[in-house]
Formats: structure tokens, sequence, C-alpha cells
């Protein structure tokens, strides 16, 4: 099973995505590891660690008081280990700050050069197989279009107390 985690918290950046968003209301995906770290791409540095893709604490989020959802994804044993797979191989890369423009801007949301955090959770869904390779080209993906995808595979969505 492929577990993440959405979130939404109450700073600027996050109210700003949601905005942009297409009304799930999440500002940020991270993917859950066994050990119940999350790893994913931040644009910040949290709890000591590096902005770009790394992996945090589990609780990293949790002094902003987000929303939170876990979302399980069903996968087969190798699927699963495949995403974690292609996820922890971009482990150190840098996040994509060009994403942002991509709301008003055309880019390719599967550069693997840089990475935000939705595009990076759908990428590895992709690369595992458990997404099809999505049919339109888009210029992002950002936290709602992520959740969209999810459900449409039928992921349960489970909230979190904040």
């Amino acid at each position: 099973m492929i577990v993440v985690q959405f979130s939404a918290c109450a700073d600027l950046g996050s109210r700003l995505i949601r905005y942009f968003g297409h009304g799930a209301g999440f500002s940020h995906v991270d993917a859950v590891l066994s050990s119940g770290a999350l790893l994913g791409a931040r644009s910040d540095v949290r709890e000591g660690v590096p902005a770009g893709v790394q992996v945090r604490p589990p609780h990293y989020l949790d002094r902003f008081k987000p929303r939170k959802v876990r979302v399980e994804i069903d996968a087969d044993a190798a699927t699963t280990a495949a995403f974690y797979r292609a996820l922890l191989s971009q482990i150190g890369k840098p996040y994509d700050m060009s994403a942002i423009l991509a709301f008003a801007l055309d880019r390719d949301w599967r550069d693997q050069g840089a990475w935000i955090c939705s595009e990076f959770n759908i990428w590895g869904a992709e690369a595992c197989g458990r997404v099809p390779r999505l049919a339109t080209r888009a210029s992002k993906i950002d936290p709602d279009d992520c959740a969209l995808v999810y459900s449409a595979l039928g992921a349960r969505f489970i909230p979190l107390p904040a």
C-alpha cells in the first residue's frame, strides 16, 4: 500500500497555493515512509532539514496546526516498493521555484531537475505504474490535482487530528 499525507497550514504561502488550487483545500503532500517519516519537496527549512526533496520527521508540521489527511492507495508489494524507490532516488534535488510561475507560464512538470511536492508525488506514482501516464499536457500539478488523481484510483482519505 502506498501512503501519502496531504496538509494545509495557515501561512501565506499555503493560503496562496490553496487559492490557486482546484478546491480540495490542500497546499502540501508528502509520501509516508514505513518508519512514519515524511518524504517530499519543500521550499523551506523545517526541523533543521534543508529545502528540496528530503525525508522529514513525522510531525514536522504539527506546530503550525495544519489540517491533515492520510491517503491510502492500494498497490501490491512490488508497485509500492517501486513508488518509494523512485521517490528516494530524488533526495537532494532542489525545490522547483519555477513551478510557482507555472500557474501562468508553460513548463514541463516532469523535469527531474527540481520538484514541488505534488508533482514529485504524482511522478513517483507514474514511475511505479500505479498512475498511468497522465494524458493531457499540463504545466503544473498542484496538491488538489494530486488528491483528485488519487481519489479517481479509489484511495481512502482519512482525516487526522490537527
